[in-house]
């Protein structure tokens, strides 16, 4: 059996993502967010949820969301209002979270970009495939 080495993929891959999770926390950072709150402003970037099924896709307890809510409605980047065909009590993105979410998107294209750039649109599929067979093995 062989040693592990700087040169072999995994240590390469893991290398690759530590560095591109410092890269994707330098905005976040930067625009006083708090790490995690990406993912809220993603998800809501979609359309506007309500807290129950927004805490349920990110994997949270309400308790737990409830707080970064109140903190991200006091900057002004989500408001409270009625979503869905029911209009049921949700949370929306503001236009100043729209701005910040769409800037952090861009930074995150100009990273993949940055990785698989140089990859044809097939290549880049199976290699988000492999990736993605790996993670599943990895999975407890």
């Amino acid at each position: 059996m062989s040693r592990p080495s700087s040169r072999s993929a995994l240590y390469r891959l893991i290398e690759a993502g530590q560095l591109a999770h410092k890269a994707l926390l330098v905005p976040v950072l930067e625009k006083g967010l708090e790490p995690g709150d990406d993912a809220i402003l993603f998800v809501l970037g979609r359309a506007g949820t309500t807290e129950r099924d927004l805490a349920d896709e990110l994997g949270m307890t309400p308790d737990l969301l409830s707080g970064r809510l109140e903190r991200l409605a006091s900057r002004d980047f989500i408001t409270r209002q009625a979503v869905g065909p029911e209009l049921e009590p949700g949370i929306a993105l503001t236009e100043r979270g729209v701005r910040i979410r769409n800037s952090l998107a861009d930074h995150w294209s100009q990273l993949e970009e940055a990785l698989l750039g140089e990859l044809k649109s097939k290549q880049r599929k199976k290699f988000a495939e492999a990736l993605g067979r790996f993670v599943d093995l990895l999975r407890f």
